[in-house]
């Protein structure tokens, strides 16, 4: 099997060096001119919490890569979600029917592959590691999590068992009958996630704020709801449960805030402390995944007529933020709790 990774940060990197380490063929596509050139002259160096190593490793840009002409035979596409078309469409020429495509992103971006390339190429992936990119060449990785590999009509295949042997080399890789379990279930966890990221304080922090718990929940209990209105049943991970937060009438409080402070305990002893959604905001100044992870979700969960208002507040503010009209503050949280405890949908229950 030859690999190709379109993306060599954070999750492509550590993936394709663990690969190549284990004696793997693997090319590495990457947008980034100063990283392709790090790789191709230095190599990709992997600076983890149980080893730190360098890899030798061949990497292209799109450009260099589409006018190989060589066919693709297993993409590994782990770009960010909003670049998931523009980041294929250079290389739909080499895609041919013995090609799959592999999601190794968060959002639900199977769907828009699938678009491009036809279901039948196109394999779902939950993957929920740690890792960052530091510098040209270096990746900075937090340690080995959830990984799962699944076919998008939940059947046991061949070829997603070939995939999870060969990624046995990186950790766990796990097979699921319900890709899209897993991957509703990290939406909820994202909802999260965004919301910790309207504050510059670390993810745990914002967890165990138990004045704001109840207004958390319910905004990822928005997202849970529409996935059941698909017809998904979300699946949890990491000490992340979706079925303590969803269906609402059925949650346990206090179970519920034990596992929190699981949660919060694995967040707290994590290298990044803080989401990659709030370095995108605070460190690298750029634009989140939220157009393509939480707002495609309020799309689908207005065709079933499902009042989403935190998840509507929570996209307005962290737009806001993007933009810089916005500085990240405590309020914002606080005016989701607001718009929470007001109406009849978020009365407080007693």
């Amino acid at each position: 099997m030859e690999i190709t990774v379109i993306g060599a940060g954070a999750i492509g990197g550590v993936l394709g060096a663990h690969l190549i380490k284990a004696g793997n063929k693997v090319t590495f596509c990457e947008k980034d001119q100063e990283h392709v050139y790090e790789m191709n002259s230095s190599g990709l160096r992997i600076e983890g919490p149980d080893e730190t190593f360098t890899v030798e490793c061949d990497a292209y840009t799109p450009q260099q890569l589409a006018k190989g002409n060589n066919i693709l035979d297993t993409v590994f596409l782990c770009v960010k979600a909003q670049h998931t078309k523009e980041a294929l469409e250079p290389f739909l020429h080499l895609i041919k029917e013995e090609t799959i495509v592999v999601s190794f992103q968060n959002g639900l971006c199977e769907t828009e592959i699938a678009r491009l390339i036809g279901k039948e190429k196109t394999i779902g992936c939950f993957v929920n590691f740690s890792a960052d990119y530091l510098a040209p060449g270096r990746i900075l990785y937090g340690g080995v999590a959830a990984l799962y590999l699944g076919e998008l009509d939940g059947k046991i295949s061949k070829r997603v068992m070939n995939l999870q042997k060969i990624l046995e080399c990186w950790g766990p890789a796990q097979i699921t009958e319900n890709i899209w379990g897993y991957l509703w279930g990290k939406m909820s966890y994202a909802g999260l996630l965004y919301a910790t990221a309207l504050v510059d304080e670390t993810m745990a922090a914002v967890v165990r704020k138990m004045d704001l718990r109840d207004t958390l929940m319910e905004l990822c209990s928005e997202i849970l709801e529409v996935a059941d209105k698909e017809g998904v049943k979300s699946i949890g991970f990491d000490d992340w449960v979706p079925e303590l937060v969803y269906p609402r009438e059925s949650r346990n409080q206090q179970v519920l805030d034990n596992q929190l402070e699981k949660l919060a305990q694995r967040m707290a002893s994590n290298k990044k402390t803080k989401s990659g959604i709030w370095r995108d905001l605070a460190v690298r100044k750029r634009r989140t995944e939220v157009d393509s992870q939480l707002v495609p979700i309020l799309e689908i969960g207005a065709s079933h007529q499902i009042p989403m208002p935190l998840t509507e507040l929570l996209v307005k503010f962290i737009k806001e933020i993007e933009s810089g009209t916005l500085q990240m503050d405590w309020s914002h949280l606080y005016k989701l709790k607001a718009l929470y405890e007001s109406g009849e949908k978020y009365a407080v229950k007693s």
